[in-house]
């Protein structure tokens, strides 16, 4: 290794001395010196996903700052505006990112991979990572409606007739609406509907951009055809009018935004610009009244001009289809209702065949990601789908077992194991005797990862160091892939055991065992080292926010008690030391409040009966986007987005699970179904009515409705159980908890049972 290594070594500390840049193999050292030895200090796909974001912010600083005078996206606007919140200086920033808003809505139908995002002043990006096209109003006197810089913008997501994105912007007397969606002609089509306004002569203007809510998009080339109804995009893509432009404008880097000539050259036929910057418009004269007009985008390369003679077909089909066998929720507050619903949307959006963390950043695959969204597919009653999702899991299995989306990452075979025997659970299947060898080489996987036990130091017996879930930290021995991985021997027990092979599973309930004794041992050196029992993220970290991460053991795996006083512990260093805003601030990597994460806390604050869930759940819902979406992270002033993904299709999972876990969830170990404990006062108000279901169960799909009344609250289910039925608490807050009899579907709780 040694003999290999030197030469190259050498030559690149030759190479950068001699032009005064600093060792990078010095450099490299030190940098490995802040994390635990690993085998994989970075996945490399996380490594090439940071260079190519980074290159487009290098891209972003070159373009950007000195053309200020452009028309450019909602966050440009905002985050180089020097008396908003959102001002970030760039002095020294090498790259220029959207740090402050992150949020977009991906539109779009069932099993459809092609997903356009909308942004919150209704920018349309068509084809990921691409260019974008935007509409405004600009009158022949007075002030112009660019939308992205307008304060008074509405926006809503439309689910009445498929999955649209509808954005109003106003200005003075101007008005302008725009709708966005996905229809099928018969291929995907995005579609853009506009509807303006004015009261003075004024053009209704399409115009292409080069830029997306990332930052700068190429274009090189845009070409308007002879009939001037549509625009040809890099030889590629059409955008398609629904009538005759009016007239035709375009612009080069070198003459600058098309924004601002408008009017000179309105035949331009072909704008070329070898820079990447080309802009054009297509003007529609609006006289002093309104004009509608629609624009179509087909999503598939090479399609055709001519449109179905009977006029775009929307997806509202598809999406009642896949709705139909949903569970249904019903909630007095109607704002947490359309957050249901809009979370319901995207995890199904996000689910064409792959499962996608969001449309546009994290439009890849992850197994952590993979997990946690699958779980809410399964509890909404949406098995089918997750069933085509899991199926794609093995193919990514490598010869030794380990169920690969990234390298060195080990939490990923323990959620696949979970998950595997969640879905034979909820579905109440048997799983295929094909599972068998694939379950057992990646349970043998995480038995030969364990490092050896020898009691000698905090890590023995637990997986080595690694990258595990980015936003714990630099690599390190973190008890959240040892929680992931008891499950996952758990599990893999369960399912050979299902499949006959009883001496194999009791061998995994032993690993499964002794791998727990590992982690006690570890984290009682922890808590005689910190003098508490809360858990840190790893054996050698103190308590930071990335203790988030070992409350897996309470939500979702239970591999410990409701009140298990580390748990506990955990759970209240976190609400002492890092809530901001009234949600979780994650200061690892994300530096934002993060909704899937303030969930997990909530989630083990309910299941303790701990009343302060209710806050958290409410802060959740406080910090969604006017679409009902959440960024991954959420910067505590702007409450734009600051990281990651502006549509987190994790976050709406968490938000499936938590309203669904407030009216029912179980206890696993105990066979217990838990009904009501989640009700939040308000919600339990006179005439008040709330109901889940079929909400798919451990022990098979159960009907719940809860009617209060001033005296009352009355509590029914109507469960279609597999074999014996479970335990049944009503658990309502505010009244003494009842266990049910075994032949009764009914409890009334009255205000004498008050607790």
């Amino acid at each position: 290794m040694w003999l290999r290594w030197f030469p190259w070594k050498f030559a690149i500390r030759r190479l950068a001395r001699s032009h005064g840049f600093l060792d990078p193999i010095v450099l490299l050292s030190h940098f490995r010196r802040f994390a635990q030895p690993s085998e994989v200090m970075v996945p490399i796909e996380l490594l090439r996903e940071g260079v190519v974001f980074h290159a487009r912010g290098l891209v972003n600083s070159r373009v950007i700052q000195q053309n200020l005078d452009w028309v450019w996206p909602y966050w440009i606007g905002r985050q180089f505006d020097p008396t908003s919140a959102a001002f970030i200086p760039r002095a020294y920033s090498l790259t220029h990112v959207n740090l402050t808003a992150r949020n977009w809505t991906a539109v779009g139908v069932p099993d459809c991979d092609q997903l356009p995002i909308v942004d919150p002043r209704g920018l349309v990006t068509p084809f990921w990572d691409g260019w974008s096209l935007d509409a405004w109003i600009v009158p022949q006197t007075g002030e112009a409606l660019f939308p992205s810089r307008q304060t008074n913008v509405t926006q809503y997501l439309d689910h009445a007739e498929g999955l649209a994105v509808v954005t109003s912007a106003e200005c003075g007397s101007l008005r302008l609406e725009s709708r966005t969606d996905v229809v099928m002609e018969p291929g995907p089509v995005c579609r853009l509907t506009l509807r303006a306004q004015a009261d003075r002569p004024a053009w209704l203007v399409v115009s292409l951009r080069p830029c997306n809510p990332e930052g700068i998009s190429f274009v090189h080339r845009i070409r308007v055809n002879e009939a001037g109804d549509q625009w040809l995009v890099n030889r590629r893509h059409r955008v398609l009018f629904s009538e005759r432009a009016d007239g035709h404008a375009g612009s080069t880097y070198a003459r600058g935004d098309v924004a601002g000539r408008l009017f000179h050259g309105r035949r331009r036929q072909t704008v070329v610009c070898d820079v990447g910057m080309a802009t054009a418009a297509a003007l529609f004269e609006m006289g002093g009244g309104s004009r509608e007009l629609t624009v179509h985008v087909p999503l598939q390369e090479k399609a055709e001009r001519a449109l179905t003679a009977d006029g775009p077909r929307s997806g509202a089909d598809r999406w009642a289809t896949e709705l139909e066998h949903a569970c249904r929720l019903h909630l007095p507050d109607q704002r947490m209702q359309r957050l249901y619903e809009a979370a319901l949307r995207t995890v199904i959006l996000h689910a064409p065949g792959e499962v996608y963390p969001g449309p546009f950043t994290y439009k890849r695959f992850w197994f952590r990601d993979a997990a946690f969204i699958l779980q809410a597919l399964l509890c909404a009653g949406l098995s089918e789908r997750a069933g085509r999702v899991i199926e794609r899991f093995f193919p990514r299995q490598t010869a030794g077992g380990y169920f690969r989306s990234q390298e060195g990452e080990w939490d990923a075979n323990g959620e696949v194991l979970w998950i595997l025997e969640r879905y034979c659970r909820l579905v109440g299947a048997n799983p295929p005797d094909e599972w068998a060898g694939p379950i057992r080489r990646a349970a043998h996987w995480i038995v030969r990862k364990r490092l050896p036990d020898g009691r000698d130091t905090p890590h023995s017996g637990l997986l080595p160091a690694g990258f595990s879930a980015e936003h714990l930290g630099p690599n390190d021995y973190y008890y959240w892939d040892d929680f992931w991985a008891v499950a996952g021997l758990k599990s893999a027990a369960s399912i050979l055991a299902n499949l006959g092979e009883t001496h194999e599973a009791q061998r995994l309930e032993d690993e499964a065992a002794d791998l727990t004794a590992a982690i006690d041992r570890s984290l009682e050196r922890a808590r005689a080292r910190l003098r508490v029992p809360a858990m840190p993220a790893s054996c050698y970290r103190r308590l930071d926010s990335g203790a988030i991460g070992s409350l897996v053991a309470g939500y979702p795996l239970q591999l410990l008690s409701p009140r298990d006083g580390r748990l506990l512990s955990t759970a209240g260093f976190l609400l002492d030391r890092c809530i901001v805003g009234g949600g979780f601030f994650q200061d690892m990597i994300h530096s934002g409040i993060n909704v899937y994460l303030t969930l997990h806390l909530a989630q083990v604050l309910l299941r303790a009966g701990d009343p302060r869930y209710a806050d958290l759940v409410r802060t959740v819902a406080d910090l969604a986007s006017p679409t009902g979406q959440w960024p991954e992270a959420i910067h505590p002033r702007t409450r734009g987005g600051c990281m990651g993904d502006g549509q987190h299709t994790w976050a709406a999972a968490e938000w499936i699970m938590m309203v669904r876990n407030c009216l029912l969830y179980e206890e696993t170990a105990e066979r217990r179904l838990v009904i009501g404990a989640g009700l939040l006062p308000e919600w339990l108000h006179e005439g008040n009515s709330m109901s889940v279901g079929p909400a798919f169960t451990l022990w098979g799909p159960v009907q719940v409705t809860i009617e209060a009344s001033v005296q009352t609250v009355d509590v029914r289910w109507n469960g279609q159980w597999r074999g014996d039925p479970p335990a049944i608490e009503v658990r309502v807050p505010g009244f003494a908890s009842v266990t049910a009899a075994d032949d009764r579907n009914h409890v009334r709780l009255t205000v004498q049972e008050s607790a």
